[in-house]
């Protein structure tokens, strides 16, 4: 029932997202320099989070977000979007290809500046029990991907 609820706060938070007439797209570190997939693209494409056998997507991969004991992954790393206390400008952030701003991909819901879904994100966290690979299939299916 959790998780059902906390698909659909987010899912409505994500249709404008999902519309987006540029592709939304993950970046981190020093300087947002480092590419770390994309949101809205085919859950096919190799870029996708949501193509769990790909680069961003794979939950083993030391490439994207979704590698708990990896950098972006790790909940503990300030740069890591799920640590619900960080605040670092290394945070990922959701970008378009135009170079728009969307917020900062974060838990922390509290921090200025975090996109629109971050309390949705977080719920999701925590339904998840900090299962990465299942918040991933949650935003996905947000999207209407399969993850």
């Amino acid at each position: 029932m959790k998780k059902l609820i906390a698909a659909f706060l987010l899912s409505s938070t994500l249709a404008s997202y999902a519309n987006a007439e540029s592709e939304l797209l993950f970046f981190g570190g020093d300087g947002h320099d480092e590419y770390l997939g994309c949101l809205t693209c085919s859950e096919n494409s190799s870029e996708s989070i949501c193509n769990g056998y790909g680069t961003y997507g794979n939950e083993f991969s030391s490439n994207g977000m979704f590698n708990e004991y990896a950098g972006f992954g790790n909940e503990y790393s300030s740069e890591s979007p799920w640590n619900e206390y960080s605040s670092s400008d290394s945070v990922p952030v959701l970008v378009d290809r135009d170079g728009n701003f969307y917020g900062y991909f974060t838990i922390n819901e509290y921090r200025s500046n975090a996109v629109e879904f971050s309390s949705g994100l977080k719920e999701m966290f925590e339904v998840a029990n900090g299962d990465l690979e299942k918040v991933r299939v949650m935003l996905c299916e947000s999207f209407g991907f399969s993850g």
